[in-house]
């Protein structure tokens, strides 16, 4: 006699991490791959949800929101609001445990606090959609990567992009060989020139002891793993992004999207080697926030048929080389790249190489396109993430095949930029500097009592 097993029942036993064969599961219990049928909701939980979180439940509300997560009421009650039924935590980790229907979470805290929580609902068995970068130093990323890989949950990083149709343009235009061997990238925003908060607050003194913790933030929570320190309004809500403690700087902030379409189209994983080059506008900052404007040199070596390169990122007061092909009196896009192939460059903007180009013009009208060979994502990705919880298949940017390494990637030029001048050799199996003790301690940093991946 055969016992109907419900939906939350198997949902609960694949998250306890059940050994259970699929095959003994009924058929009408699941979907596709022994994942959520697509004709039932998901239950879906927002951890930090005061700002992008609120954007990525948005895009989730065909689902059930049946909870949230956050340790600043204030700054979340929006969210709160636009969410009523929705049972309400400040602790993701009495959340973890209480809330017994959880399939998915959404996590959009500061990126200091970003690997624990992943690591934890991953060991809950939930599907987990995580704000870029995916972790805060480059150790996590990796940790990240291999309990991805070991896990049956389905996962996406929220670099956007990675789901539009232009990056897969890209990805085509150069695998198929249409725009030559690629040697040279360049990649720049003018973060954080005029756009974020230590362009002013580098010419002031840093903050001087603690003020009072204000009664809707509870701020031992909101520290997490980060090393102590007394509440000062000068790290939050959105300022925590320029401290070495909690955020990645402009590059680990923007390179998830801006250098996601070279990464993919030129399989660009372990480089052999960095050179950082950074300017502060108050050299006595420099333990605690990031520079104003930095540049990163990537050199990479030979992946297959693909030649060896160099890839260099700019920001702020460091600007690209404007593009001899470009037509005069075109600008620049804000924040993009220049893919120079040996037949054909390709010039694009941010998130997911919005708008690529072939430059010049003439050479865009003029230009063969080859054959659409990628799959297209329908819909948002946070869409393609909830479709990926159904039916089986990984989302695009998904944490063990491709936003783990991104992520690595990205913050190892976090990481050198903690040791300017020097070039810094990478062995990418051993994670470590083969030629600096220094650039090793910024791997990974400690955790504070109590706190662990």
């Amino acid at each position: 006699m055969r016992t109907k097993m419900t939906r939350r029942q198997f949902v609960r036993t694949v998250g306890a991490g059940a050994a259970t064969a699929f095959t003994i599961v009924p058929g009408y219990v699941v979907g596709a791959r022994g994942q959520t049928p697509p004709s039932e909701k998901l239950n879906i939980v927002g951890i930090g949800v005061g700002g992008m979180g609120r954007s990525n439940l948005k895009a989730c509300s065909g689902e059930n929101i049946v909870a949230l997560c956050d340790v600043d009421e204030q700054y979340a009650a929006g969210t709160f609001k636009a969410f009523p039924n929705a049972a309400r935590y400040t602790d993701y980790r009495a959340m973890l445990e209480k809330q017994k229907d959880i399939d998915a979470v959404v996590i959009a805290t500061p990126d200091h606090t970003h690997a624990v929580i992943i690591m934890a609902a991953i060991q809950a068995g939930k599907h987990v959609y995580c704000q870029k970068p995916l972790t805060h130093t480059v150790y996590e990323a990796r940790k990240i990567t291999e309990a991805a890989r070991a896990s049956k949950v389905q996962t996406q990083m929220g670099n956007q992009g990675h789901s539009s149709e232009h990056i897969r343009l890209v990805r085509e235009w150069i695998q198929s060989g249409a725009i030559g061997d690629v040697k040279e990238v360049h990649a720049w925003t003018d973060r954080p020139i005029g756009k974020q908060w230590w362009t002013n607050f580098a010419v002031k003194d840093l903050p001087q002891g603690s003020q009072p913790v204000p009664e809707t933030l509870n701020w031992d929570l909101w520290l997490g793993p980060a090393r102590e320190r007394g509440y000062n309004c000068a790290y939050l809500p959105f300022k925590w992004r320029g401290w070495l403690d909690f955020g990645t700087g402009s590059l680990g902030d923007m390179g998830c999207h801006i250098l996601d379409p070279a990464c993919w189209a030129l399989d660009l994983r372990h480089p052999s080697s960095l050179t950082a080059e950074v300017e502060y506008v108050k050299p006595g900052l420099k333990d605690e926030v990031f520079p104003i404007s930095a540049k990163v040199t990537f050199e990479f070596p030979q992946r297959g048929k693909l030649c060896p390169m160099k890839l260099v990122w700019h920001d702020g007061h460091f600007k690209v080389p404007r593009p001899s092909m470009l037509e005069d009196g075109r600008g620049l896009p804000e924040s993009g790249a220049v893919i120079y192939g040996d037949k054909e460059t390709i010039l694009h903007g941010s998130h997911g190489a919005g708008e690529a180009r072939i430059i010049p013009e003439a050479r865009m009208k003029a230009f063969e396109r080859p054959e659409k060979t990628l799959p297209r994502v329908r819909g948002s990705h946070e869409g393609d993430w909830i479709r990926a919880c159904k039916d089986g298949r990984p989302a695009s940017s998904n944490f063990a095949d491709y936003g783990g390494q991104l992520t690595e990637m990205v913050l190892l030029g976090v990481a050198a930029q903690r040791v300017p001048g020097e070039k810094l050799e990478w062995d990418g199996q051993k994670l470590r500097f083969t030629n600096n003790d220094e650039a090793n301690r910024y791997v990974h940093t400690p955790y504070r009592d109590g706190w662990s991946l």
